[in-house]
C-alpha cells in the first residue's frame, strides 16, 4: 500500500532514493543527519531488504545510528573504516559553487569530519535550501562550554571585520538550557543574513580559541540532488558541470514509510 506524503516529504523522498541509486555493492557509507537524510536510511535499508545489498555505513549522529540500527542497516565507525566510499547528507542551505550551510541539527562537527573523510559527497535537499548567496540560515558554530561567553565575544568582534550584512550571535538552547550535541558542546548561532566570503570566514572562525568547527561546508559537496513534490530531481554535479533532469517514483512502500525526524 502506497503511503500519500506532503509535497515537501515527496522532495525529500525522491532525492534520497534517487542518491541511494547511486550506492553500489561493498561501499562503505557515511550516513547524514536530519529528515532528508532519514528518507535516504530508509530507503538504503529497501535496497539492503530486496536486493541483498552489503555496505556498512558510518552515521553522523546517535540520531542517526539509532534508525540505522532499527532498520537493518549494519553500521560501524570511521576509525575501523578509516575511509569512505561515499557520504550522503542533506543541507540548509546549498549556493551555485555547492558551498553548504549544515549543522541545524546540530550534528556538523561529526558531519564534517565524515564528510572529508569520503571520496565523494552527495548532499540531497529540495529546492528551499537553493540560495545564490549562503547566510539566510543562521550559521552554527559548535563550541566547547568552558569559556563559552568570551568566545561568543571573540566571534562577534571577528564577524565586525568580515563582510556580513548581520553580525547578531545567539547560543542554541533547548527546554530551557543550552542544547547539547553529541560530544556535549553547545552550539552558538551566527544570524549572518549574508556571507560574502565563506572561505575566509571559515578558516578566521576555527582559529578563534574555544571554537571547535564551523558549519561551513567548503569545497567538500561534489554532487547536489534537488527533489521536488511532483517527482522530478535536478541532478547538479559540481566535477563534471552537468546539471541533469531525472524523474523518481515518489510513492514509498510501507516499507519505507515512517514519520521523518524534525
Amino acid at each position: 500500500m502506497a503511503v500519500e506524503l506532503s509535497p515537501i516529504e515527496k522532495a525529500k523522498f525522491v532525492a534520497a532514493k534517487r542518491a541511494v541509486d547511486c550506492i553500489e555493492d561493498g561501499m562503505k557509507l557515511g550516513l547524514g543527519t536530519g529528515s532528508t537524510a532519514a528518507w535516504m536510511v530508509r530507503c538504503l535499508a529497501d535496497r539492503i531488504r530486496e536486493e541483498g545489498l552489503q555496505v556498512r555505513g558510518v552515521p553522523t549522529s546517535t540520531r542517526t545510528a539509532e534508525l540505522a540500527r532499527s532498520l537493518g542497516v549494519p553500521i560501524t565507525t570511521l576509525d575501523e573504516v578509516r575511509w569512505l566510499d561515499l557520504t550522503i547528507d542533506g543541507a540548509d542551505e546549498f549556493d551555485p559553487e555547492l558551498n553548504l550551510i549544515k549543522g541545524g541539527g546540530a550534528a556538523l562537527l561529526q558531519e564534517k569530519i565524515v564528510a572529508t573523510a569520503s571520496d565523494q559527497m552527495i548532499v540531497i535537499t529540495d529546492a528551499a535550501k537553493e540560495v545564490r548567496q549562503l547566510g539566510a540560515f543562521p550559521l552554527p558554530v559548535e563550541v566547547i562550554p568552558f569559556g563559552w561567553k568570551s568566545t561568543q565575544a571573540l566571534i562577534e568582534e571577528l564577524l565586525g571585520s568580515m563582510n556580513v550584512l548581520s553580525c547578531e550571535c545567539a547560543l542554541r538552547m533547548k527546554d530551557g538550557a543550552p542544547l547539547l550535541t553529541d560530544e556535549a558542546n553547545y552550539i552558538i548561532d551566527l544570524h549572518l543574513k549574508r556571507i560574502n566570503e565563506p572561505r575566509q570566514l571559515s578558516m578566521a572562525l576555527n582559529q578563534i580559541p574555544g571554537v571547535v568547527e564551523n558549519g561551513l561546508f567548503i569545497d567538500i559537496c561534489d554532487m547536489v540532488i534537488i527533489g521536488h513534490g511532483d517527482g522530478r530531481v535536478v541532478v547538479r554535479d559540481i566535477n563534471s558541470g552537468e546539471i541533469k533532469g531525472e524523474r523518481v517514483e515518489f510513492e514509498p512502500s510501507d516499507n519505507v514509510f515512517a514519520n521523518p525526524e524534525d
